[in-house]
């Protein structure tokens, strides 16, 4: 197979499964592990894909939308990476804290992984993640309401000036994009006040961010990187990025896959 060829199979592989791994590329193609990661480095200078630590991601266009809200029957299918996320933000809550969650994919995870040994109090916009709260005896769940959208998440006037009537302990965020020169980014500006209002009242800002989407921009920017105290990420997520966030005075974990878990 000529080089053209393989890289053109790896594009291939990457618009069906989203991912690549170096080692994957290894075994698919016969080469060297010296020679897949050529590959996969020739291909980025190209601008064909973004590579990450052990492998690859395909390029986003910018207004690529984050996954839908999730429910029930999708737990099952969710990528360990966003699963892992959610249990290390949950390992951050506190006896008594006021904490807020996010009304995305991870923060609906975070859900499932909350603790029934202490109580603490639980802020959202999102009327699914309520829901699960509900059945918890030990957590006192506020809902931040106002007009809802399609998905059951309040992002409006009345959601934003409850949320700038309380305060936060920590705040578990994320959004369909990061990066360190655009920083946190969405695709609507509807959302925007909503989140800026929820960093402000917060002592602790805390990102949840997987692989996928990180070292990317979406359309609008809610606000600079610098606005996070600390970025929960994974094992894949590009080094380059990472450093530089460091470098904006943003505390970096990395989720290690050794430590990861599957799904019962």
């Amino acid at each position: 197979m000529f080089i053209e060829e393989r890289h053109q199979a790896i594009l291939d592989y990457l618009e069906k499964n989203g991912r690549i791994s170096a080692s994957e590329i290894q075994e698919k193609f016969e080469v060297s592990f010296d020679t897949a990661r050529r590959d996969l480095r020739i291909m980025e200078e190209q601008g064909l894909l973004k590579r990450t630590h052990g492998g690859a991601l395909p390029i986003r266009q910018i207004g690529f939308s984050k996954p839908p809200m999730m429910t029930g029957k999708d737990i099952a299918e969710v990528k360990e990476n966003y699963n892992e996320i959610a249990k290390k933000a949950v390992s951050m809550i506190k006896e008594r804290d006021v904490v807020f969650i996010t009304s995305a994919s991870v923060g609906y995870l975070m859900t499932q992984w909350i603790p029934n040994n202490f109580t603490f109090t639980v802020v959202t916009n999102s009327i699914i993640i309520a829901e699960e709260l509900r059945k918890k005896n030990n957590i006192r769940v506020i809902l931040a309401g106002g007009e809802m959208d399609h998905k059951g998440n309040c992002y409006d006037a009345f959601a934003v000036e409850l949320i700038k009537r309380m305060r936060f302990d920590k705040c578990f965020i994320t959004s369909a994009c990061i990066s360190a020169e655009f920083g946190l980014s969405i695709q609507r500006t509807d959302a925007i006040h909503v989140w800026n209002a929820i960093i402000k009242s917060s002592k602790c800002v805390v990102g949840l961010y997987p692989t996928e989407k990180i070292g990317f921009d979406s359309i609008v920017s809610i606000c600079p990187v610098e606005k996070l105290d600390l970025l929960i990420t994974d094992w894949d997520a590009p080094e380059e990025q990472l450093k530089r966030l460091d470098e904006k005075g943003v505390e970096v974990v990395i989720i290690e896959r050794d430590d990861t878990k599957s799904l019962i």
